[in-house]
């Protein structure tokens, strides 16, 4: 089972992934999703989590103080701690892939100006540890790309999906798929306001189908990511 512990100051903010299907894979124990509050991790009355920042500037920067005793208490040799930050490496289905596999992760959502960098710095030396980034955008806080993470990831654990050939053809799909996005799909009725589902699709020649579905797959790329073609 994969474990995920995901410490913030909003624990509300996750409450989503007790629905659809994350909430059926928790249910049924292909996956565990605790989720903690920074404050408790606090000495000081306030529960202070955040300070100026040395050096200058806008906002504030959350103190290493709380993160140390929070990590300290869930880390152990197989937590794989990931810290979002629009100045980490991207994340993708290939890290998505990989990270299915892991036993724990510890997600640290920052807030305001980010967390102080010696935090990164000290459990570098400790476990693995990944920077990662959903997007070339600034959100005001991690927890929204924990939700895109945790369940990138886990709908990839085994058992997941009712169907695990579900994700084979996925954008982003390790394989034929790694650097294109899924095609158009379709559904009854046969035609709708005048459209009709492309013949190829009802003929149930799979060899065509699957011939018509890649080069879908080629041209929706070629329009919306020319850049994953090279």
């Amino acid at each position: 089972m994969l474990k995920f512990d995901i410490i913030t100051v909003f624990p509300a903010y996750l409450e989503p992934l007790q629905l659809s299907l994350m909430g059926k894979a928790i249910e049924d124990g292909l996956i565990s999703v605790s989720v903690k509050d920074l404050r408790d991790y606090t000495s000081d009355k306030h529960q202070t989590v955040d300070d100026s920042p040395y050096g200058g500037g806008p906002g504030m920067v959350m103190k290493p103080e709380p993160w140390g005793v929070a990590l300290d208490e869930f880390s152990t040799a197989e937590t794989i701690l990931i810290i979002p930050t629009p100045s980490g490496k991207p994340f993708t289905q290939a890290l998505a892939t990989e990270l299915s596999n892991a036993q724990h992760i510890v997600f640290a959502c920052g807030r305001y100006e980010g967390i102080d960098s010696r935090v990164s710095e000290h459990y570098k030396t400790k476990i693995r540890v990944e920077e990662v980034s959903i997007g070339d955008y600034v959100l005001a806080g991690g927890e929204v790309a924990v939700l895109v993470m945790v369940e990138a990831i886990a709908r990839l654990v085994p058992g997941v999906l009712g169907n695990q050939e579900s994700f084979a053809d996925d954008s982003f799909a390790v394989g034929a798929m790694e650097n294109l996005l899924e095609g158009p799909v379709y559904t009854r009725p046969p035609i709708w306001r005048d459209l009709e589902v492309p013949q190829v699709l009802t003929s149930g020649d799979h060899a065509k189908i699957s011939a018509w579905k890649h080069e879908q797959a080629k041209l929706r790329t070629a329009q919306n990511r020319p850049d994953l073609l090279g």
